[in-house]
């Protein structure tokens, strides 16, 4: 008659069912799945190891998924683990020569560079596309050393999410973004009148408009909203 079930026991939470001697079994199967698979990955090279495009990301998924279960679990056994490992490795493999092989595959893969900012104003559209929001973006921006989009030529989101930022010989004014909005909000600009050079400063794209006609409370004709600000040198 099966034993009935008790919380809080320290037996069943630590070891389960299983004996004590199988933690030296663990030990085993973890050094014969780890050491295989870091065979395996070294074969594939370094960029897997260096970068994590979409590839890659999926790659260390599904070997979590392939290697985990063997580890623990005395009823799974390795070589099914091991072949499950191999083949995940293949097809990685597979799709690293199609996409250095063959740009078609690299660009179905791994994705095109798509412009972010372009002259001091961000694409905000694109940002949506790409998931990502206006503040994480500004974020990786001051991480780039940019204190205003006006230093901005044109920037661009990579296919593995990293931004690159190419600045003006000469910074034009722009909207500030550091210190962090969050931290020091931009002053509204209420009065056309008291805009630098006659021009306002969209707080959420950084499109400049002329003030009179945006100002107070215009839609800016890039990402259709209604705060302005002073832009700033």
């Amino acid at each position: 008659m099966d034993q009935p079930f008790q919380a809080f026991d320290i037996g069943r939470i630590l070891m389960g069912e299983a004996q004590p001697l199988f933690l030296l079994e663990v030990l085993v199967r973890t050094l014969i799945v780890y050491g295989y698979t870091l065979l395996l990955l070294r074969w594939i090279g370094g960029r897997t190891v260096a970068q994590l495009s979409m590839v890659e990301f999926l790659l260390v998924i599904a070997l979590g998924s392939a290697v985990g279960d063997s580890l623990f679990y005395p009823d799974v056994p390795l070589v099914p683990a091991l072949l499950a490992v191999t083949v995940v490795v293949l097809v990685n493999k597979g799709l690293d020569l199609a996409i250095i092989r063959w740009q078609r595959a690299k660009n179905l893969v791994d994705g095109l560079p798509v412009i972010a900012i372009e002259g001091g104003r961000i694409h905000v559209a694109t940002l949506d596309r790409d998931g990502l929001g206006p503040d994480e973006f500004l974020s990786r921006l001051r991480i780039e050393g940019v204190r205003n989009l006006g230093e901005i030529e044109t920037a661009f989101i990579e296919p593995d999410g990293r931004v690159s930022v190419f600045r003006r010989a000469e910074p034009a004014p722009g909207l500030r973004i550091a210190p962090p909005h969050e931290l020091h909000p931009p002053q509204p600009l209420e009065d056309p009148a008291l805009a630098p050079g006659g021009m306002a400063c969209c707080v959420i794209c950084g499109g400049l408009s002329p003030a009179p006609e945006v100002v107070p409370d215009g839609a800016c004709p890039y990402c259709a909203s209604h705060r302005w600000t002073a832009p700033e040198s």
